[in-house]
């Protein structure tokens, strides 16, 4: 079929395939049909984040043919929107030199992304691929990083399959902080007071209490077309659980920026404000994490690698795969748990992890287990990482490291049935001692390059010296009246 989108700059520069083109025309019929007025054309950038421009319906073909061109310096960013790199500087770092100036970078649309959004009907989404001007993929664009990853673990023949458990907090906004004197890089955090006030774990009456905000947040990520499973009350005040039910990585990392991004936009309507930080600074909050749940199958016949033959035994794929990820741990929790605020978390007796380990069925340690003979679910979960963390980046890091401890035929050690007591080693303390073993990992070099590592690591660093540089209240108190 003859179509524009075909004949298009994307389209000639190998950008847009035969079948994304023939997608792209039944978006973009889809879109006329449903008389949207702007569609929001977007990519994930470094932190998980979305950002992007919004166009009108009349301009969404001409964004097929020729893509739509963005600041680079939006690739440059740390987490207080704050450029990171020397683009104004004559002798550049090697990562950002094709960025030098803020010149442009080109948004490639993903027309298997579109979304019609069903709090906002007039518009929809539309993630995209971020490239060159030239069509050469940007190395550390989010999904390219992912789809890199996917790609090597195809060819050793095996898929990841990975199911999601999402914990967050939605909180009533009391003053939403828009003095001018409170806008910043970043602005003043706004103050809220609880929404429920918790410590129910699983209790009807909570449920029934939030029913009226779940069941909205419920409709639209439906509406989306992501597979919710359960609708859960969490351990603290005002923190839920969304559960998913498990697809490929790619499909995973897309569902869960669109989850994290409508809650808050849903909740930001209704005069809420919901937080996916993993330890917010709010009087009994429980910590949030983002529990990864992941099977290795074999593409050509669907069976899982992880389901044992006998009880209390590990297959190899299972054995090696965790091994992998309990080895370069250290390495990947930049990847996992990318703020300082993450490492709050790795407390004992929070129902996180604090120590490299894993145990059967067990929620303290760092691997669950859950692999029963019969059981076609059987799977690992990681509770390392935490909901802050960008999604196609976390799940790189679990095929990169899993696959590699395949790869080698390492083993995993003994479970624990006492996570919070054994003498093993610990999961990093800060961001600090996180970037150094990311730094220092072959692997990731290797997985990654070296330019992608360079790239995470800069920006990580920018973000702790931040935060080092900075007074804290617990300094203030410990200090101010004793010397």
């Amino acid at each position: 079929m003859s179509s524009t989108v075909a004949k298009g700059d994307l389209a000639r520069m190998g950008l847009l395939g035969a079948a994304a083109c023939e997608q792209a025309e039944a978006v973009i019929a889809q879109a006329a049909a449903a008389r949207l007025e702007t569609i929001r054309v977007l990519f994930v950038d470094q932190h998980g984040i979305l950002r992007g421009k919004t166009i009108v319906a009349s301009a969404f073909r001409r964004l097929f043919e020729c893509g739509i061109a963005v600041p680079s310096t939006l690739l440059l960013k740390d987490t207080a929107h704050r450029t990171a790199f020397p683009v104004w500087s004559e002798n550049p770092e090697d990562e950002v030199t094709p960025m030098q100036g803020a010149s442009d970078v080109l948004l490639v649309p993903r027309p298997e992304s579109f979304r019609i959004l069903p709090w906002s009907p007039h518009s929809a989404w539309i993630f995209c691929h971020v490239a060159f001007h030239d069509g050469a993929p940007v190395p550390f664009g989010s999904a390219h990083v992912l789809a890199r990853a996917m790609d090597t673990l195809s060819e050793q023949g095996m898929e990841l399959v990975v199911g999601l458990e999402v914990e967050f907090q939605i909180f009533e906004r009391v003053d939403p902080s828009l003095g001018h004197s409170q806008s910043g890089m970043p602005g003043v955090p706004i103050q809220t007071r609880n929404l429920i006030q918790g410590y129910q774990y699983l209790t009807e009456t909570r449920y029934g209490e939030a029913e009226a905000i779940l069941d909205r947040l419920r409709r639209h990520a439906q509406a989306l077309g992501l597979p919710v499973r359960t609708v859960e009350i969490e351990m603290g005040p005002s923190q839920f659980e969304f559960t998913f039910e498990h697809a490929d990585p790619l499909t995973q990392a897309d569902a869960m920026v669109m989850f994290r991004t409508m809650v808050k936009e849903v909740c930001a309507a209704q005069g809420l404000h919901a937080s996916f930080m993993p330890k917010p600074r709010q009087d009994h909050a429980m910590a949030n994490g983002w529990h990864i749940h992941q099977s290795l199958t074999v593409p050509t016949s669907g069976r899982n690698l992880f389901m044992p033959e006998t009880a209390e035994t590990l297959t190899p794929e299972a054995s090696g795969w965790m091994a992998g990820l309990l080895t370069h741990a250290e390495a990947m929790s930049v990847l996992v748990a990318p703020t300082v605020n993450s490492y709050k978390r790795y407390l004992p007796f929070q129902l996180a992890p604090n120590r490299v380990q894993w145990g059967r069925d067990n929620r303290g340690a760092m691997l669950r287990a859950l692999m029963r003979p019969g059981d076609q679910g059987s799977r690992v979960e990681n509770r390392a990482p935490d909901s802050s963390a960008n999604p196609y980046f976390a799940l790189a890091a679990q095929i990169i490291a899993g696959s590699e401890g395949i790869a080698a035929g390492r083993q995993a050690p003994a479970p624990t049935v006492s996570p919070y007591s054994d003498d093993a080693q610990k999961l990093p303390r800060s961001l600090g001692q996180a970037l150094q073993a990311f730094r220092a990992s072959d692997l990731f070099r290797t997985a990654l390059g070296q330019d992608v590592v360079d790239y995470i690591s800069h920006l990580k660093e920018v973000e702790w010296a931040r935060y080092l540089d900075t007074v804290s209240e617990w300094e203030q108190a410990e200090y101010f009246n004793l010397y």
